[in-house]
């Protein structure tokens, strides 16, 4: 069968999201032949456009000052407007994709796939996809009929982004075309973004992470972990968990609720890796997992995976790190 495949980009302050790249091998998966477009919504973004001509062959622009923030409820009935029916389009897994995809795919008479992690091509219309249930304890493999097409999520980090290329691209505006009707209504009126308050460190800019979950088992325990962060150079970040109990302030949560970070080392410490936590993760760092949960999901994604009571565990491996000083 026959059918083009569209990435929807996310973009902050100028700045492309990893997850672009992970979309392009995300596509490959599904049909390493299949034409990629990426689709860029917002306002004054041409500089956004031009920087993904690199990787993909064609980008389609929507600009609008009306568009400034991401609004769902708008941005569908733009998408429906100009994404031709029976084609496929990748969306990433987090708050907003979660909002626009579903009713998107209704708009557009296809099929709607959400938090895939994994693809196995196409056989007879339908696609082959792996998902995640039981919060990852359990993977299921699916079939989606694609032929009248479809909106898929993908979970960030699931896919190694693909190396920006040559493509040499060209950036069409499509933006009279997705107004031909004018702007969609919506009952959302965006207010204003209130930052959340910086804590005594700013683990967004911290090269090492040493991350705890509720693996830790009792607050009391935090110590040791902050004594092996203190080894490595990092600072400690967590999981919500941590935060719902008060152990840690809210700055170093890392998670879809919490706060992106981009770090070269991150440690998981009895972390489980939901998609929530994992999709505050960007830029693919180097993952150590220490859990005694041999089915863990965040083995599937960690470079190295430790299978160990991390209270007996982390305070061999702060003394050894130490001594190698």
């Amino acid at each position: 069968m026959s059918f083009q495949i569209f990435a929807y980009i996310l973009h902050k302050d100028g700045a492309v999201d990893d997850t672009a790249g992970e979309m392009i091998a995300a596509a490959k998966k599904i049909d390493p032949a299949a034409s990629l477009t990426a689709i860029v919504v917002g306002s004054k973004i041409d500089s956004v456009c031009n920087s993904l001509t690199a990787s993909f062959k064609e980008v389609w622009k929507i600009d609008n000052d009306a568009l400034s923030y991401p609004n769902s409820e708008v941005i569908r009935g733009l998408l429906a407007g100009i994404i031709p029916k029976g084609n496929i389009l990748l969306v990433p897994h987090d708050h907003f994709g979660m909002d626009l995809s579903p009713g998107l795919s209704i708009k557009l008479d296809g099929a709607y796939l959400p938090d895939a992690i994994d693809f196995d091509g196409v056989d007879g219309g339908k696609l082959k996809a792996v998902r995640q249930e039981f919060s990852g304890q359990v993977s299921t493999h699916v079939l989606c009929d694609i032929s009248g097409g479809a909106v898929i999520t993908t979970r960030p980090g699931s896919f190694a982004a693909a190396e920006a290329g040559a493509a040499g691209g060209s950036v069409v505006d499509k933006t009279a075309d997705a107004l031909a009707g004018g702007m969609p209504g919506g009952k959302r009126r965006f207010v204003e973004v209130i930052e959340a308050e910086m804590g005594d460190v700013d683990i967004t800019k911290s090269d090492i992470l040493v991350s705890i979950g509720r693996g830790i088992g009792e607050q009391e325990n935090i110590e040791i972990t902050e004594e092996l962060a203190k080894a490595m150079g990092g600072d400690l970040s967590c999981s919500r968990p941590i935060i719902d109990a008060k152990w840690l302030e809210k700055s170093r949560q890392v998670g879809t609720s919490g706060k992106t970070v981009k770090p070269k080392v991150y440690m998981a410490l009895g972390i489980s890796g939901s998609f929530q936590h994992l999709g505050g993760i960007k830029g693919s760092p180097f993952m150590v997992a220490i859990n005694k949960n041999p089915n863990a999901p965040i083995f599937q994604i960690a470079d190295i995976g430790i299978v160990e009571d991390l209270l007996e565990f982390v305070p061999v491996l702060t003394e050894k790190i130490n001594e190698s000083k």
